[in-house]
């Protein structure tokens, strides 16, 4: 697990979740180490969930997505700020993104087939 530091010295662990939502079925994902995500598992879950429900994402770049995600929600191991409101304004390819108070960052886009993926990532305290 990764510890980052918090006020007065203390430590707490930081986890990123990541929901995915498509043709009404969802998955959770949990992210221990937002810094070092394994992309390749996170990416693999995902293509469980749509491909079991028929639906085809490559035209998507969620792999690409995913790590942004991550930074605007956790900033960066280097001690970058969060930035989720920024990446919001930025856009990020077929995706529509939106800011959720509390700290969530939600992406949609259609699928090939024109069904939604939702992504609602947050972090876990």
């Amino acid at each position: 697990m990764r510890y980052v530091p918090i006020a007065m010295g203390m430590l707490r662990r930081y986890i990123v979740v990541l929901d995915v939502i498509v043709n009404n079925n969802s998955t959770t994902i949990q992210i221990p180490n937002p810094f070092r995500p394994d992309l390749d598992a996170i990416i693999a879950r995902i293509e469980q969930l749509t491909s079991s429900k028929g639906e085809d994402i490559t035209g998507l770049d969620v792999g690409g997505l995913i790590p942004r995600m991550i930074k605007g929600i956790a900033g960066c191991e280097q001690g970058c700020p969060a930035n989720a409101k920024e990446l919001v304004s930025r856009g990020y390819g077929d995706f529509s993104l939106q800011y959720i108070e509390g700290g969530i960052l939600s992406a949609n886009a259609k699928t090939g087939s024109g069904m939604v993926l939702c992504l609602k990532m947050f972090p876990e305290f």
